[in-house]
């Protein structure tokens, strides 16, 4: 194996990683963002565990974060706009991430 082969290899190996660390981060973006939602609809425990489970799998609907929003903006009319929305996904995308990047 050539330095160019073990060094390509090493890319893969990031790059792959990397898609994985994303990939969970933003599925656990969206759990604290159920669970925030959760309690703006008045759910707890079981219930709120149940919802934020709804919005993770609402993200495999299609590629980016609309169809989360779609779920949200839809579930918390009058308790919170898609403004609301957006900036509590950004805030809680950098705890996940920092919650991915601790745990592993």
């Amino acid at each position: 194996m050539t330095t160019f082969d073990k060094r390509e290899e090493g890319f893969e190996k990031k790059f792959a990683h990397d898609e994985e660390l994303r990939f969970k981060a933003m599925a656990r973006r969206n759990k604290l963002l159920g669970m925030w939602a959760a309690g703006l609809l008045g759910k707890s425990g079981a219930e709120a565990d149940a919802y934020a489970k709804e919005v993770v799998v609402a993200d495999l609907e299609e590629a980016g974060d609309e169809d989360v929003v779609r779920k949200l903006v839809k579930d918390l009319a009058g308790k919170a706009s898609e403004q609301q929305i957006r900036a509590q996904m950004t805030a809680l995308l950098e705890q996940a991430v920092a919650q991915v990047t601790k745990s592993g």
